[in-house]
């Protein structure tokens, strides 16, 4: 999204705190900063997948009745076409395969994993296009892909974030069967949701997602260095430099001790159920 968000993701793969992370291909810092991740992760393994987006930024394809003026939408009018069914599907699928021959041209591969901007990716006449779209490309080389759903007497376990985790997993319900029915590997837990204030600390956020049911579980993060180029491109800037704080700090380590897991590519979390992947 940007270089302070880039040189804060980079740092943490090398602690060996992030286990993967999503690019916005749309975004000019991919281009700047993908060789050089590349030789990152050559050294330190983690998961680089495509972060498909389709909200806030300028789109790589026409887009035609999505992009205004060549801009994506913002998240709110993006949810309700999806739920009346009014997203026009071959602007879907055009910019999803803009998004996809960006990455792959700087990375020269196919992306490890997909997820989504603000979890549009999950979105009821999104996700069907997205599942048939890498069914068709990758075949047997199929990314996994992330379910941001999990049985609601998880997150009830957890507490913290349990609003939002309830709206992000009825708008996505479905989305993991339909994975699976195609052969996509999924995550089985979705953790990490909050309402990215102060209080509760963030460390107390990322305790309560090291605890309960699941083998493949997925915590997700924004930690970053707020910067000029962050500040014009998004809101969320406090929120970025608090979770990069903590990933640094001691306490993270003592956490996941005293939980008894370690940050894992998602390959590994199949046949090791006491392990975490987090992006």
């Amino acid at each position: 999204m940007s270089d302070g968000v880039s040189a804060a993701i980079e740092e943490l793969i090398e602690r060996g705190r992030l286990s993967a992370t999503g690019a916005m291909t749309g975004m000019p810092g991919w281009k700047r900063r993908a060789a050089g991740l590349k030789a990152l992760v050559a050294r330190h393994p983690a998961d680089i997948g495509l972060h498909f987006t389709l909200t806030g930024q300028r789109a790589l394809s026409p887009a035609r009745g999505l992009a205004r003026d060549g801009r994506l939408p913002e998240i709110g009018p993006l949810v309700l076409r999806a739920l009346a069914g009014a997203l026009p599907r071959a602007a879907l699928r055009d910019e999803l395969r803009a998004q996809l021959d960006a990455f792959e041209d700087e990375w020269g591969a196919p992306p490890d994993f997909i997820d989504g901007h603000q979890h549009a990716h999950a979105l009821p006449g999104i996700r069907a296009i997205l599942i048939a779209e890498l069914t068709a490309r990758y075949g047997a080389r199929l990314p996994w892909l992330r379910n941001c759903t999990e049985p609601a007497a998880w997150a009830r376990q957890r507490k913290l974030g349990l609003r939002k985790a309830l709206i992000v997993g009825t708008l996505a319900a479905g989305s993991a069967p339909q994975a699976a029915k195609a052969g996509i590997d999924t995550n089985d837990s979705f953790r990490g949701l909050y309402g990215f204030t102060a209080d509760p600390p963030y460390r107390a956020v990322f305790r309560a997602s090291l605890s309960g049911p699941g083998t493949r579980v997925l915590v997700h993060c924004h930690p970053g260095i707020v910067d000029d180029e962050l500040r014009r491109l998004d809101p969320l800037l406090e929120p970025r430099e608090r979770e990069l704080a903590y990933f640094r700090s001691e306490a993270c380590e003592e956490d996941l001790a005293g939980a008894g897991v370690r940050p894992a590519r998602f390959h590994e979390t199949a046949p090791a159920p006491a392990s975490v992947a987090r992006g």
